[in-house]
């Protein structure tokens, strides 16, 4: 039997020579033995953090604390043995090694986290010119209307003609649909938005168009980034988001806070997507519905303004 002559555990093990807890050289135990130390077995832990998913609260969850080891004492160690063997290069390599994971793991959290700089707001009064409908005269949605009380996911207002309306928290996304069923069945829905504050916003925000009168249940959504001049387009079943376009890049969207025409417009069994007037995208209408009323789709935390909601039948 050994024991340890700086915490005096002892282990049954003779081919054992550095004591598990410290580190310490092993003596073998006096003939007569010494009381035996039980050491504690580690709590178990379950460090796997909870999943957060849009349209449910944030899951909360806390890393466990790891025990402390004495593991330390021997990385020290061969790091020493090292230094005298292969010199200076190896700790050059160390310390570049360690500055390259450091910059990813600073990159990486501000990639997941909300901008908290943003440019100087610049409110473009100049309307894009949409192309002319082929149907009827545009009927213009009252936004003002569309004022609710604040939650704590959405919040919005209405001053000087634009709707204002900005999904609160990162990683949602909130949509609102016109009531009115005059303005349903549209051949064209089409609105001017801008990103007030030029914000982050990787879910994008945007024109909702052949929606069910309850929002999320069945429609589709035509949105945008302007910091990454990129559009996408989904169609929502169930509050189920199936992505039909992914991220694409487009040079017709205007950056910063300047202002944006979406455009929306059915050609038979066809919807063409205009930007700013210029046709970005067409897709099959398929699955989705056939009419509809038309919305406003905003996510993660950005405040976008809205003005002139409009159909044209």
């Amino acid at each position: 039997m050994k024991i340890c002559p700086t915490c005096r555990r002892t282990y049954a093990d003779d081919g054992l020579n550095f004591c598990l807890e410290d580190g310490s050289v092993l003596t073998f135990a006096p003939a007569d033995g010494a009381p035996t130390v039980v050491m504690e077995h580690p709590r178990t832990t379950d460090p796997t953090p909870s999943a957060w998913q849009p349209q449910n609260p944030p899951a909360q969850s806390m890393q466990p604390k790891k025990r402390s080891s004495k593991a330390w004492v021997w990385v020290v160690g061969i790091f020493a043995v090292l230094i005298l063997v292969c010199g200076g290069g190896f700790v050059g390599f160390f310390l570049y090694f360690a500055s390259g994971t450091n910059s990813n793991s600073v990159a990486n959290k501000g990639t997941n986290n909300s901008s908290t700089a943003t440019k100087a707001n610049t409110f473009t009064r100049t309307t894009p010119t949409p192309p002319a409908p082929e149907k009827g005269e545009p009927k213009e949605v009252d936004l003002s209307g569309w004022v609710e009380e604040p939650t704590a996911f959405l919040e919005t207002d209405f001053t000087d003609g634009e709707f204002l309306m900005t999904s609160k928290q990162k990683g949602y996304y909130y949509v609102l649909v016109a009531k009115d069923a005059e303005v349903s069945d549209a051949g064209v829905a089409r609105v001017t938005l801008r990103n007030v504050d030029d914000a982050d916003a990787d879910m994008g925000y945007g024109l909702i168009f052949h929606s069910d009168m309850t929002p999320l249940t069945n429609d589709y959504a035509f949105l945008i980034d302007t910091k990454k001049k990129k559009y996408r387009v989904v169609r929502h079943e169930a509050q189920q988001e199936k992505i039909l376009t992914g991220w694409t890049s487009s040079s017709f969207i205007r950056e910063g806070s300047d202002l944006n025409l979406l455009e929306a417009r059915d050609s038979g069994e066809k919807i063409e997507l205009y930007i700013n007037g210029q046709l970005a995208n067409t897709i099959v209408n398929k699955q989705g519905p056939k009419g509809g009323v038309p919305g406003l789709y905003v996510g993660d935390g950005a405040k976008i303004g809205f003005r002139k909601l409009e159909v044209v039948k």
